[in-house]
């Protein structure tokens, strides 16, 4: 069968509102772990608030989910989740009232969905940094969520979770037993708000609502990791060694982060802070690496040089929530003008897909894909989702992920529009 002959995912399906014998097991299901972190959710603001209501939450872990059920409870709500996250189970998620949308697309049946299920009187959660925090902070919001949020004329409220990236990090999802932690419930925007405020506004509102740092909230509450591992696959975020600046040459060990290029060891320590074995630490403090790693690739993107070079790579494409069918060999280019995947399947027929820079203000990558399929760049158009698998070793998908954002704030600077909201 030929990529062009699968069935799609049905994003035209109105929403189904959860069944009232299912609100008592999300909750049961949700409880327990809310508990095994001793969560404390302040709440703020919210004691006329009843549905409907938008509530858009940072995401740093899947416990950003059950934290979500517990917030609302007994209140029902429609989740937009990931086309990944219906794989093989569609039919629960459906009737759990989960709404389905592939990654930074735009998507305006998803508009009309969000409207139906507020007209439905319920909560709409809306998860809008799209992706897992790749080390603890605010990932770019999009630039239509004030528009959002002005349309719907519903109270727009937060849940900001504290300790999620830090208990299960991004780069690597062993559980670290952290509590407590928080979560911070705020009615952000009320209807009348919204009516007096312009987008614009309702963006810098969110922006600043959404300001957190999973490293400087350890220490300032002096949360202990003491995972023996807990330094095993930072490398995957710290790919550039601040003392040689060799970029993919970073590597982990137990408490231990180094660079195999110039031998450089840094100490992963319990309180989160990384400290040099030897001479001087660049960085004690993980999203300052990370920041300076941002910094190089947008001098790459402003001197016009970015280019990551051709890259073999396996592609597997998800037209619908039943399987991964993988569509074949190929290459992937990601330089100035955008990413370009090529891929011929197993007839012989080629496949492309291109997204340009003004395309996407972000994309979605994965460390170590369900543990056993590699880094990877998922590409998505509104009919099918590419996971795209790079081989060898001279690559990163966290900087592809940077120079992704870098590469459309130089688009908007060229063209005469402003920064997105939160960017510089």
């Amino acid at each position: 069968m030929k990529p062009q002959d699968f069935q799609r995912f049905d994003m035209k399906r109105p929403p189904m509102r959860t069944a009232w014998y299912l609100r008592p097991l999300t909750f049961l299901l949700s409880a327990p772990a809310v508990l095994k972190h001793r969560t404390r959710i302040v709440k703020t603001g919210v004691e006329a608030l009843k549905p409907p209501y938008i509530l858009l939450c940072n995401h740093n872990a899947f416990l950003d989910f059950k934290v979500a059920t517990m917030a609302i409870f007994p209140h029902r709500a429609n989740y937009i989740v990931a086309i990944d996250g219906f794989i093989g189970r569609e039919w629960l998620l459906r009737r759990v009232g989960c709404i389905c949308k592939r990654k930074f697309t735009q998507d305006l049946m998803l508009m009309r969905q969000i409207k139906r299920v507020l007209q439905n009187g319920d909560v709409c959660v809306i998860y809008p940094e799209a992706r897992y925090s790749l080390c603890g902070t605010t990932a770019v919001l999009p630039e239509s969520l004030g528009k959002l949020c002005k349309a719907m004329g519903v109270p727009v409220v937060t849940l900001i979770c504290h300790g999620h990236h830090i208990n299960s990090p991004f780069w690597n999802l062993h559980p670290r037993g952290v509590k407590p932690t928080e979560a911070e419930l705020t009615v952000l925007l009320t209807p009348e708000d919204l009516k007096k405020t312009s987008a614009d506004e309702i963006n810098a509102r969110l922006v600043k609502a959404f300001q957190y740092d999973e490293y400087a909230w350890q220490r300032a509450h002096g949360v202990r990791v003491r995972y023996p591992k807990r330094a095993e696959g930072l490398e995957k975020v710290l790919y550039q060694c601040p003392r040689c600046r060799a970029e993919y040459r970073m590597a982990s060990e137990g408490a231990v982060l180094y660079c195999a290029a110039c031998g450089k060891r840094w100490q992963y320590q319990e309180d989160g802070a990384l400290r040099a074995e030897d001479g001087a630490t660049e960085f004690s403090h993980i999203p300052s690496w990370y920041e300076w790693e941002r910094a190089n690739v947008r001098a790459e993107v402003e001197a016009g040089t970015y280019d990551s070079g051709e890259l073999r790579v396996s592609v597997d494409s998800l037209p619908n929530a039943k399987r991964f069918i993988p569509l074949g060999e190929g290459t992937l280019r990601h330089d100035m003008r955008g990413f370009t995947v090529r891929v011929t399947d197993p007839d012989g027929d080629p496949h492309e897909m291109v997204k340009p820079v003004e395309s996407l203000y972000s994309c979605h990558i994965e460390y170590e894909y369900l543990g056993k399929y590699g880094d990877c760049v998922d590409l998505n158009t509104l009919e099918d989702t590419w996971y795209i698998y790079p081989r060898g070793r001279d690559f990163s998908v966290t900087k592809m992920a940077l120079a992704t954002e870098e590469l459309y704030q130089k688009w908007r600077r060229d063209t005469g529009r402003p920064s997105l909201p939160g960017m510089a």
